[in-house]
């Protein structure tokens, strides 16, 4: 990560006059709401909405991380744009895109190794800050070298392509989905068996991993819808048309991922075709909203909290990572017995106030408010962490 001083341009590279507020407020509020449920007090105590569905379906839980990965879509578009108004050439553009995503993915090995874990037998390839580098990678390389026809051509290849793969393909030693074996069958799907065959020992879920390598194909679709997205709010045309354009598409795209979820079930662990389609018709009428409520109403005096957790994101989530790992792995003698300081935080502070649930929950906010106060000393001094 790089520091640079802030003089009014967001993360997403905009010149002061061409800043999207919606866009910072929408990213700010998603990172809250991923540190939000990814540190609870008490996991199983927790609300069920802020918990990730077993396996097909989903909650409020399971839009988070779409939500962001689209909006990584939509600041590049932005980004780019602005970068080759100013004379980037298309290599050093690339040559930026290639740089940030090994930066993205080696910040994400290291959490995942974080504090004392860094055992090469076991140690978790995959993660969230690893599928963004991925996925920003290869929408970077859609971006600067196809028009929009390619890009949304790219988008049906890989959700088409993906539901054949996942509905067609034999799986080795099971059969086929739907006929010898249930259609995306947590154990028995060949995203599953893919990643067992490529990385066995070092997956989340011992079995499968929920950021493997095939669903790393429709991921890249829902970066993709992302950056179509940033385009259209970045061309000519009125302010009206653009939010109306939002509000119709994820519209449509909201009824459209319910119709396929009939075939092709919402399944935010296998990523499905239906689920992107319908994770970014709920993020574009997100940022419909925002867009409407800051760009247009300029409402904006609510703002500022999350202003300050989009101006810096991937620094908010990595602190919030570390600070999890260090509390979850710092052990603490009481009388009854060996506890992590997660542990005796939650106990001693937050379990007394109210039932599990509630307890979990304020716990859960108090973690984000010491995230976000971290991010206000930074804000405070101008002072934006950049990959």
């Amino acid at each position: 990560m790089r520091m640079v001083a802030d003089q009014g341009a967001s993360e997403s590279g905009l010149r002061p006059a061409g800043r999207l507020m919606a866009l910072d407020v929408f990213r700010g509020a998603t990172i809250a709401a991923m540190i939000l449920v990814n540190n609870p007090g008490d996991g199983p105590a927790a609300y069920g909405p802020l918990q990730h569905s077993e396996w097909n379906g989903w909650t409020p839980t399971d839009l988070v991380f779409p939500f962001f990965l689209f909006i990584v879509g939509v600041a590049m578009a932005f980004s780019f744009r602005s970068r080759r108004e100013r004379g980037a050439s298309r290599k050093r553009l690339m040559t930026h895109a290639v740089w940030r995503s090994l930066i993205l993915f080696g910040l994400g090995m290291f959490l995942n190794g974080f504090p004392d874990h860094y055992q090469l037998a076991s140690w978790r390839v995959y993660g969230v800050l690893q599928r963004i580098a991925v996925c920003y990678l290869i929408t970077a390389v859609v971006a600067l070298w196809s028009k929009r026809r390619g890009q949304v051509f790219a988008v049906l290849a890989c959700l088409v392509g993906y539901w054949i793969v996942m509905r067609y393909i034999p799986v080795p030693g099971f059969g086929v989905p739907g006929r010898d074996i249930p259609l995306l069958d947590p154990d028995r799907n060949l995203a599953a068996w893919l990643d067992r065959k490529l990385l066995f020992g070092h997956l989340w879920e011992i079995t499968r991993d929920p950021e493997g390598v095939l669903s790393t194909i429709p991921a890249v679709a829902t970066c993709l819808l992302g950056l179509l997205t940033g385009e259209g709010l970045g061309s000519d045309r009125s302010p009206r048309t653009k939010l109306a354009a939002m509000a119709g598409a994820g519209l449509l795209c909201v009824a459209a991922g319910e119709l396929l979820s009939l075939w092709f079930p919402i399944n935010k662990k296998l990523w499905t075709s239906s689920y992107v389609v319908f994770t970014a018709g709920l993020a574009l009428l997100c940022l419909a909203l925002c867009y409407w409520v800051l760009d247009m109403r300029r409402w904006r005096r609510w703002s500022k909290p999350f202003v300050v957790f989009g101006k810096n994101a991937i620094a908010a989530y990595v602190l919030s990572e570390m600070l999890a790992s260090g509390l979850d792995t710092l052990l603490i003698h009481r009388e009854g017995g060996v506890m992590t300081w997660h542990e005796v935080l939650h106990e001693s502070l937050f379990a007394p106030l109210g039932n599990p649930a509630n307890a979990s929950l304020l716990y859960s906010i108090f973690y984000v408010l010491v995230c976000w106060a971290a991010m206000w000393a930074l804000d405070r001094k101008g002072i934006v962490l950049k990959v």
